[in-house]
């Protein structure tokens, strides 16, 4: 059971969201616009905030879904491995070729129902820093970053390794963002790379 809710679930991560709405809102190939990401930042720089909303709602839903899901049908434990693969499928989904996403937002889907104050502190940390410095990235890696120490604050230390293992992986596909931050060439948020 625990290896079909795990193959499910990252089935279901694998949905790339950001492709079918801009596709939808005719937006063209999301792939081949902005910094290339499939993701809800990128999404926004079509100039299509309904598509961007939808495409954030949605990644951060098929992370929770996943979490909600695996609970009711099978336990707990389920509930941990399907969050974790449906993050892994938004990363690197089988219907592109393993080449997704920088995971943000079904990472924030799946804390949410896995661990909701977690989930509700990372948000408040995302917003706070994107609301300062206006850079989508240094909000997620910041808020990443952060969460296992949220974790081990709330008292709940069982997630804090499974939430650090998340944050790393959200580092490593946001080494160029890394670079640009370093540099300071960084895009800001509703701005065109």
């Amino acid at each position: 059971m625990l290896i079909a809710t795990a193959i499910l679930a990252y089935l279901l991560g694998s949905v790339p969201f950001g492709i079918v709405f801009t596709r939808i809102f005719g937006l063209g190939d999301l792939r081949k616009i902005g910094s290339g990401n499939i993701g809800a930042t990128n999404v926004l720089r079509t100039g299509s905030k309904p598509a961007a909303i939808l495409t954030l709602v949605s990644d951060v839903g098929k992370g929770a879904f996943a979490v909600v899901l695996a609970r009711l049908l099978v336990g707990p434990e389920a509930a941990e491995i399907a969050g974790f693969a449906a993050f892994l499928g938004h990363c690197y989904p089988v219907y592109l070729g393993f080449r997704g996403g920088k995971g943000v937002a079904t990472f924030l889907g799946t804390t949410l129902a896995l661990v909701w104050p977690v989930g509700l502190a990372i948000c408040a940390t995302w917003l706070a820093v994107a609301a300062i410095t206006r850079i989508s990235s240094l909000a997620a890696l910041v808020a990443a970053a952060s969460s296992p120490l949220y974790a081990i604050f709330f008292g709940l230390d069982a997630f804090a390794v499974g939430l650090g293992g998340m944050a790393l992986l959200i580092f490593l596909r946001h080494r160029e963002n890394i670079a640009r931050l370093m540099n300071g060439s960084e895009p800001r948020i509703g701005r065109k790379p």
